[in-house]
Formats: structure tokens, C-alpha cells, sequence
């Protein structure tokens, strides 16, 4: 890490994206619990909101020194040399143009949403003990590690420490592969492992709630942002290519998302304009600062119109992603991770040209081999911790929390008072649950 003086404007930038990546949590709880059933709602949104804590926890603790540590050959951080962020409020702790402590606060924000982000895939009926202790070792083993492999760096932020970013050189400006490759690998293994919700491919599922998705979409819209452009650690002109970037793709991908919907389905949908959103923003993250404008467009349309096709893969092949993770954050991080190699403009700050601007096929294959490599990691790693808590807490929450509502077997809650439509407090108190007429033909 480099000592230059602190910037004002550079270190007021980042606290202010780091506050609005934070939000972005809470924007993801509102746009998966809309999603869920009404009798889902309130365990949907805990497993985001509770994921702040785990992960803050961890980060503090031995999060940062794992991912942002002296570099043991480019796979991992010293986990001891930071615990309790230790050392980090020195004069001379600096990170390019910013305090070392204002950086570590902007990327816990990444790893908590990239923690989150795997819950949606097994809504509805995975015990809420098991997913405590799963985001736990998961961030610890997975994220904490392969964030180190993409945003690590030596002696200064333009030299990259990690193995992806400093020997594959792979483009990953925001986190594509970090998080979303990361994330969306995570949840395909995960719902393997746990199995199908009773009723998947039977009975529909239908959102209970579409304002809160339609909220939740506009405040990831608007948090994302300082997830794209706060990753530049200063107020220049990399952050104004990336904010422009985030809204060009984003816009496009929710046309595009709509154009499929109307042509395939004969009507376009408050949800698919919602998940076109979620689309083109994984699709622009790693590479909005390596892209122009138009190439954000055509990386917008490509992610918006590929995952309103890629979420129903799920039903052809038998697997049950229950908020569609693995058909927008997997298959949209792979595209725009991907895309790189062929739009990457040598006029954007990265300075990189890819096969369509006269570049060569070593960027193309750089991120290859910088998407398989978290890909496969994230996969493996997640079904073993899978695996291991199956055998030992168990991972699914018991048949007749799925069938009667897990918020009311697993919290003791519910998300509305349901008395009026065919519930009692008595019901709910004593996991005794009669359905109404809506909630029997979702």
C-alpha cells in the first residue's frame, strides 16, 4: 500500500458509495422477499438483513486481513495481519488517495451482498440455523479468498496482488467474477444439495408481492452506482465512465428483458422489467470501466435478453434456483465477464482493446480462464459445505414448515396480519396454519 495524501473529494466519494453498496442489502431482501410467498416473506428478508451481521462480524475480525493481507502467492491474505482491522488507524494506512479504514468499509459492503446474494436460490425451505453457519464459513472460505484473487494489490492499487487480476490479468473492475460468478456458482451447488421445494414444476409460485420487488430493483439500481463507480476509490474520471456505463447497460438490459417477454410470452411484466434490471447490472459490473458507452448498451441488451432465456433452464433441467440467482447473477456475471475480451475499449481507463477493437484473443482468453477459475472453486467448495452440514445440522427446514410458512415455524412471525383472510394469531403462535384461497392456488 502506497502512502500519497489523503484526498478529501476521493475519500468523501468512497465513504458515500460504501453507504450506498451497504444499502444495497436491504434493497436485496425487499426485491427476493417480494418474490417469495406471503407465508416466506419475513425468513427471506432475515437471511439478507442477518447476513450484514455475520459477514460485518467477520470482516472485522479476520474478513479483510483474508482477502486484503500480504499475498501468499496470490491466493490468499495473511488472515492475522489485520484481525480487528488492527493497525489500520495510522496516519500512514492509505490506500491510494484514501484511508485504509474507508476502503476496508467499502469492500465489507461488497462481501456482504455477495454473501446475500446465494440465499435467493434456496427460498422457502432451508432451515435458518443452517444458513447462519453456511454464510459464515462460506464468506470465510469462499468469498474472503477468491476476493483476495481479484481485488488484492502490492505496493500500490494499480499493481494487483491477487492470482486473477496480477498472473491471468483478468478484467474485473466491480467484482463480476468476486461476486457475482461467485455468488451464482454458490447457489446452483446449494440447491443441488437441499433438493426442490414440494410443489416445484407442479404448482406455481408466484410473487406475493410486487411493489417490493419493483422497490427493491430501483434501490439496487440506485446503490449500484457506488458499487460501479465507487470502485474507482476516487472522484475522477474512471468513476464517471463506470456510473455512465452502470446506467447505459442497466437501461438496455430492461428493454431487452421486456422485448423477450413481449414476443415469447404476448405481454411484458412488472418483474421482468425488474429482473431486466438485476441483469444488466451484474452484466456491466466487471467491466464498466473498460467498455464505452455503447459497448455498455450492447453488454446490457446481450445480459437482459440471455437471462429472460437462462431462468428457464432451471425447469428444463430439473434444478430448483428458486429467485433465479444462477439464471441472472451466474449466467449474467459469465456474459459480462466474457463480453470483455470482445468490447474492451483501448480508449476506456483500463487502456485494454479487445477483439473488436483490433485487441487480441489473450484478453478473451484471460477472462476465461479468470471466470472458470472462480466458477470452479466457488462450486466445489460450496458443495462440500453443503454436503458436511447435510450430514450434521441437516439443511432443510421440516416438510411442514415448507408446506404451512417458514416464517411461522422458523421465527414464530408473520409478515402481514393474516387474521382477516384466514389466519389467527393462535395459528401462527402455535404452528397451526390454514391457508387462504390465494396462498392454496400459489
Amino acid at each position: 500500500m502506497n502512502v500519497l495524501e489523503i484526498s478529501a473529494g476521493d475519500t468523501a466519494w468512497v465513504l458515500t458509495s460504501a453507504a450506498l453498496v451497504l444499502l444495497m442489502t436491504p434493497a436485496l431482501a425487499f426485491f427476493y422477499g417480494g418474490m417469495v410467498r406471503a407465508k416466506s416473506v419475513l425468513n427471506m428478508i432475515m437471511m439478507s438483513i442477518t447476513t450484514m451481521g455475520i459477514v460485518g462480524v467477520l470482516w472485522i475480525l479476520i474478513g479483510f486481513s483474508i482477502a486484503f493481507g500480504d499475498s501468499s502467492g496470490g491466493v490468499v491474505g495473511n488472515p492475522l495481519q489485520y484481525v480487528g482491522l488492527h493497525g489500520l488507524m495510522s496516519e500512514d494506512a492509505v490506500v491510494g488517495t484514501i484511508p485504509t479504514l474507508v476502503f476496508a468499509g467499502f469492500q465489507g459492503a461488497f462481501a456482504i451482498i455477495a454473501v446475500a446474494i446465494v440465499s435467493g436460490a434456496v427460498a422457502d425451505r432451508m432451515k435458518f440455523s443452517a444458513w447462519v453457519i453456511f454464510a459464515a464459513v462460506w464468506a470465510t472460505v469462499v468469498y474472503f479468498p477468491v476476493a483476495h484473487w481479484v481485488f488484492a494489490f502490492d505496493d500500490s492499487v494499480s499493481q494487483r496482488g491477487g492470482f486473477i487480476a496480477n498472473t491471468v490479468e483478468a478484467i474485473d473492475f466491480a467484482g463480476g467474477t468476486a461476486i457475482h460468478i461467485n455468488a451464482g456458482a454458490a447457489a446452483l451447488a446449494l440447491c443441488l444439495i437441499l433438493g426442490p421445494r414440494i410443489g416445484f414444476r407442479s404448482h406455481p409460485m408466484r410473487p406475493h408481492n410486487l411493489t417490493l420487488v419493483m422497490l427493491g430493483a430501483g434501490l439496487l439500481w440506485f446503490g449500484w452506482f457506488g458499487f460501479n463507480a465507487g470502485s474507482a476509490l476516487g472522484a475522477n474520471g474512471t468513476a464517471g465512465v463506470a456510473w455512465i456505463n452502470t446506467l447505459a447497460a442497466t437501461a438496455a438490459a430492461m428493454l431487452g428483458w421486456l422485448i423477450v417477454e413481449r414476443l415469447r410470452d404476448g405481454r411484458p411484466t412488472s418483474l421482468g422489467a425488474a429482473s431486466g434490471i438485476v441483469a444488466g447490472l451484474v452484466g456491466i459490473t466487471p467491466g464498466c470501466a473498460a467498455v464505452s458507452p455503447l459497448g455498455a448498451l450492447a453488454i446490457g441488451l446481450i445480459s437482459g435478453v440471455s437471462c429472460a432465456f437462462a431462468i428457464g433452464l432451471k425447469h428444463k433441467l430439473g434444478y430448483d434456483d428458486s429467485l433465479d440467482v444462477v439464471g441472472i447473477h451466474l449466467v449474467g456475471g459469465l456474459i459480462g465477464t466474457l463480453i470483455i475480451g470482445f468490447l474492451a475499449d483501448p480508449a476506456s481507463p483500463t487502456g485494454v482493446a479487445g477483439l473488436l477493437h483490433g485487441g487480441g484473443f489473450s484478453v478473451l482468453w484471460a477472462q476465461f480462464l479468470g471466470a472458470i477459475a472462480v466458477l470452479a472453486y466457488s462450486f466445489v467448495v460450496t458443495l462440500v459445505i453443503a454436503i458436511a452440514l447435510k450430514k450434521t445440522l441437516g439443511l432443510r427446514t421440516h416438510t411442514l414448515s415448507e408446506t404451512a410458512g417458514i416464517d411461522g415455524m422458523e421465527h414464530a412471525e408473520s409478515g402481514y396480519d393474516l387474521s382477516v383472510v384466514g389466519y389467527s394469531s393462535y395459528s401462527v403462535k402455535h404452528s397451526i396454519v390454514v391457508p387462504n384461497k390465494e396462498e392454496s392456488r400459489a
